[in-house]
């Protein structure tokens, strides 16, 4: 197994485990908040869907300015069920591990992303860290929200 692979098969555990928690959330409930700041269930799901997709051309252009001139699918698409966004977001995700794919080990060591517009420069295999753990931690999130929903929580860590 080689680096790419990895990268790729933590991108794929992380959203196996996100999706779970995703599809445990009654339709009726997708739009429950903790607080009046906080985002929805569903936003938070489309938060990270629309976010990979992102992040993807960020990593492309080599920073934040690749989004200067960007059209984003997400944008003004309401919300229906997890379903119907998981399958909105497949291609992007497909072209986004396809693209890991084709990442030299050079590259991941070497390319720099520049994000100094929120405070920071990393490296390309940094960032790809980074985007995975940014799932994670809103999934966390969705469990903590589920938790004070008085919800049943599936298990994730199988």
């Amino acid at each position: 197994m080689n680096v790419n692979d990895l990268i790729i098969y933590n991108f794929e555990e992380v959203r196996r485990r996100s999706i779970k928690v995703w599809k445990a959330i009654p339709q009726q409930k997708l739009n429950w908040k903790p607080d009046e700041d906080a985002l929805t269930c569903a936003e938070m799901i489309r938060h990270l869907l629309e976010g990979e997709f992102l992040y993807h051309q960020v990593l492309l252009g080599g920073g934040s300015k690749a989004l200067s001139t960007l059209s984003n699918p997400f944008e003004n698409r309401e919300f229906t069920t997890v379903d119907d966004e998981l399958a909105f977001a497949q291609p992007y995700r497909q072209e986004f591990l396809k693209y890991i794919k084709s990442i030299s080990l050079s590259d991941l060591e070497n390319i720099k992303i520049d994000r100094s517009d929120v405070g920071y420069v990393r490296t390309l295999g940094d960032m790809l860290l980074r985007i995975a753990y940014h799932e994670s931690v809103h999934t966390g999130q969705l469990l903590d929200y589920m938790r004070t929903m008085g919800i049943d929580r599936p298990q994730i860590w199988d």
